[in-house]
């Protein structure tokens, strides 16, 4: 008998997947909106570059692997790829950088393992990573809330920054960005800056950073309507945020100079979206409800761990990454006992 490697997600069709990535797709879309208002027209216009060069490089490998393209064009993995990169990436960021993040994700985390279905790791994860730490300076360069800009920019300087890097009134990127809020409290708190004080700066909301509390906010919702819908469980989400949330909680009682309020991490940077839209990945995440607890906890543990320990302000993407390595191992621990099988 010939034997088959079934791989998630285990949807019945194309048309299936179709629905369940176009309702991801949905659910994506206020928090995107909160992130025009917030940053500017260059967030849509990264989107709309990425989406074009993983729809590109989707077809091109399809035709290069004698596969049928428009089933597998329109299934809509590949824009949702396309669109978790380009918001986790600096509005700003020039257009090869977009192009280069985007291309590694289908070509080398999604094709080069079979295609959907078949990869071990996030892909959009894998082109994150690539990013960050081959272009850690580009990667770093955020804009501040168009409330705190003083150079607010409109669509056609955003465009100009994007593909020609300054403006025709001499703008360039290094004159309008700033720091975000987490890699703000982590400076100010390695100069030994107590938290209560760093978050009284104009920088920070009630939660979290200005705008970005807003952002998790609506990923928050957005990760609320993907369950109603059905398309991700409960588990990852609530096992990730829950170990955030306590580990968080625990060091502000007992150490409260190390790191900001537990609020503070639930939202801010990529909290809510790697909780709701990149840990709940079905192909690259654990295939058991208890697997699942398992893979949101530790995904939740590393992000801490990464913030307050690591070099990097947020550790959604390793974290997410770093668990997925140990899926095979938490899969076979975790597997149901099958009925009627001995101990033994």
């Amino acid at each position: 008998m010939a034997l088959f490697r079934i791989s998630p997600p285990f949807l019945a069709g194309t048309n299936r997947v179709t629905l369940q990535m176009l309702q991801v797709l949905l659910a994506m879309v206020p928090a995107v909106i909160a992130m025009v208002m917030f940053f500017g027209p260059a967030v849509l216009i990264n989107i709309a570059l990425a989406l074009v060069v993983a729809l590109a490089t989707e077809a091109l490998l399809l035709k290069l692997r004698q596969r049928p393209i428009k089933p597998f064009l329109s299934d809509g993995s590949a824009a949702v790829t396309a669109v978790l990169l380009a918001v986790a990436i600096p509005p700003l960021s020039p257009w090869w950088l977009t192009v280069l993040g985007v291309m590694f994700a289908i070509i080398f985390a999604k094709h080069l393992y079979g295609g959907l279905g078949y990869n071990p790791f996030n892909p959009a994860m894998v082109g994150y990573v690539l990013l960050l730490l081959s272009f850690p300076l580009e990667m770093t360069t955020w804009l501040p809330v168009q409330s705190l800009a003083e150079h607010p920019l409109n669509f056609e300087q955003a465009f100009q920054l994007i593909f020609f890097g300054d403006t025709a009134t001499g703008l360039s990127v290094d004159t309008v960005s700033g720091a975000t809020p987490l890699d703000a409290m982590k400076t100010q708190i390695g100069q030994q800056i107590l938290p209560e004080y760093i978050v009284n700066q104009p920088l920070f909301g009630m939660l979290g950073g200005i705008g970005w509390e807003w952002i998790n906010v609506w990923f928050l919702l957005g990760g609320l309507f993907l369950l109603y819908r059905k398309v991700i469980s409960w588990h990852v989400p609530a096992a990730m945020l829950g170990t955030l949330l306590v580990l968080s909680s625990i060091t502000a009682l007992f150490a409260p100079e190390l790191t900001g309020s537990p609020l503070f991490h639930l939202f801010s940077g990529g909290t809510m979206i790697g909780a709701f839209f990149i840990a709940t990945d079905p192909v690259s995440g654990s295939t058991t409800l208890k697997g699942r607890l398992v893979f949101g906890a530790g995904v939740g543990a590393l992000t801490y761990i990464i913030r307050i320990w690591g070099g990097y302000p947020d550790g959604v993407a390793f974290a997410v990454l770093l668990m997925n390595m140990l899926v095979p191992l938490i899969d076979y621990y975790t597997q149901p006992k099958v009925y009627g099988a001995s101990s033994k």
